[in-house]
């Protein structure tokens, strides 16, 4: 399984953000691209907590790459203040008390998910100077109240911003960071097997 599972949590293929997230798989030795839409599950939490819904195939083959991946990285676009209702859905759907976290007797979260590293790869057409005055909501959302929560004690955020006005230069520079950082990471990760970069699809 892969030393680094990076999540695309974008509906389209087509997108930047896809590309971003295969540009730092293709820059790092043992990574698997997740890509969310190509998953057949539910993304709504049906029942909240108060039953337990059946994972689908495709969940469970998710959610073992989650608990064998070194470093988790997740791709996103911001989208009024927060991410596409399918990386949510994932979230909601794969997170589970007991099995990505769990309750200390004190009532504190304990994570459960063994990678202990990850970054967070954000992409908005909202201007640099802009975003501070939004509080960042998406960042806390997935960063600390996620990932951290589930037991990943260091997350990188990096911000691509003012994307619809951004010069092929630009996106160019982003691309070829998104791929160096993921050769940077592949140096770092410790226990690496040769592998190429793929994807896990769904049915």
């Amino acid at each position: 399984m892969p030393a680094a599972l990076v999540i695309d949590g974008h509906p389209d293929p087509q997108s930047l953000t896809a590309a971003i997230a295969q540009r730092y798989a293709a820059g790092h030795p043992d990574a698997q691209v997740l890509a969310l839409r190509d998953l057949d599950f539910d993304p709504h939490l049906r029942f909240g907590y108060r039953a337990r819904m059946t994972l689908e195939p495709d969940l469970v083959s998710a959610k073992d790459a989650l608990h064998d991946a070194q470093r988790i990285i997740v791709a996103s676009p911001l989208w009024w203040g927060s991410v596409p209702a399918l990386l949510k859905g994932f979230f909601d759907r794969s997170f589970l008390p007991q099995q990505e976290y769990r309750y200390s007797s004190l009532g504190l979260p304990v994570g459960l998910i063994p990678a202990d590293r990850a970054r967070l790869f954000l992409l908005a057409d909202t201007p640099w100077f802009f975003l501070p005055f939004t509080g960042l909501p998406v960042q806390t959302q997935v960063a600390r109240n996620t990932l951290k929560l589930s037991g990943v004690r260091s997350v990188r955020t990096h911000r691509m911003l003012g994307v619809k006005d951004a010069s092929p230069a630009k996106i160019s520079r982003w691309l070829d960071r998104a791929e160096q950082l993921g050769a940077d990471d592949g140096r770092r990760d410790h226990s690496i097997r040769p592998a190429t970069a793929k994807a896990l699809v769904g049915r």
